[in-house]
């Protein structure tokens, strides 16, 4: 008969949902949380719970915060001429871990992927659309990740802007194609920034 607890192999289990943590992985986290003291334990439980229930999106820029509005869009030394149009919220922090970029952001909560079921019906387009109205962005700057889906979002984006007379431009190629940019480091970034390209 096989060892078994059954709370043990839910927590496992849930674990193993992560991305990038395999079976050994979650095994090892489990046993881990165990060890913890039930004070240290219900922290971390808390912990989960506090940040699904108050975290959501900024009403602005769609970035996470707990907040109406996140600190980005808040601070008043952002140039406010320039967006920067990113998938995902790890993204915002790749760039301003940079300290290169000083304008705004906008995450569109993923990418254009016919094969997952994702259109741009799917994704923050409407907010970013509602945003550009006004008069006082200049430029967007299309810096979804090198890859099939993150260039169909941006070709897809500049088509949608590029009739309003802003100036569309993408990412230079430092980042390797098929890469996220959150793995990016903060010099690879930079570079790309500088040498970012009109889209058209």
């Amino acid at each position: 008969m096989a060892y078994r607890v059954a709370p043990l192999e839910k927590l496992v289990e849930q674990f193993e949902r992560l991305p990038g943590i395999g079976h050994k992985t979650a095994g090892r986290l489990a046993y881990h949380i165990l060890s913890r003291s039930e004070t240290e334990a219900r922290a971390f439980a808390d912990a989960i719970i506090e940040a699904k229930e108050k975290i959501h999106y900024c009403s602005c820029c769609q970035n996470l915060t707990d907040d109406d509005i996140c600190p980005i869009c808040k601070d008043t030394s952002k140039d406010r001429s320039v967006i920067c149009v990113v998938e995902d919220p790890r993204d915002v922090m790749a760039f301003e871990r940079t300290r290169e970029y000083n304008g705004l952001y906008h995450v569109l909560h993923g990418a254009i992927s016919p094969l997952d079921g994702i259109g741009p019906d799917n994704l923050r387009i409407k907010e970013l659309m509602s945003r550009l109205a006004g008069d006082e962005v200049k430029e967007i700057i299309m810096a979804t990740n090198p890859t099939v889906e993150g260039e169909a979002t941006a070709s897809y984006l500049s088509r949608l802007i590029r009739p309003m007379g802003l100036k569309v431009t993408r990412l230079a190629y430092g980042i390797p194609v098929g890469g996220d940019l959150e793995y990016a480091d903060e010099i690879t970034l930079s570079r790309a920034l500088e040498g970012r390209n009109e889209i058209g």
